[in-house]
């Protein structure tokens, strides 16, 4: 998947809501009511990255839980940055 131009990168970003771009990577802290409910957060959003194959790095501090993403193959964002980020979200509102 190519690596998006930093207009299309601009245009998606209005799309993401609260998902900030650092560089390269999209970066979203979400925060849940305890440490569980965060864990159960992040085994669904593991089922997700692997079928799309592609993995965010994950950082976990009690309630809360730092996502980021990029294509590491592509050197900076692509479309499936931008898909996760938006399937993530999708699934913090279940929780």
């Amino acid at each position: 998947m190519p690596r998006l131009t930093e207009s299309e990168i601009s245009n998606r970003l209005g799309g993401i809501g609260k998902w900030t771009r650092t560089d390269d990577q999209l970066t979203r802290t979400y925060q849940f009511p305890d440490f569980p409910t965060a864990i159960r957060f992040v085994d669904a959003i593991a089922v997700a990255a692997e079928s799309a194959w592609h993995h965010p790095d994950i950082d976990i501090r009690w309630n809360k839980v730092e996502l980021k993403l990029t294509t590491h193959d592509e050197g900076g964002l692509t479309e499936k940055d931008f898909d996760l980020a938006i399937q993530f979200d999708r699934i913090a509102e279940q929780r």
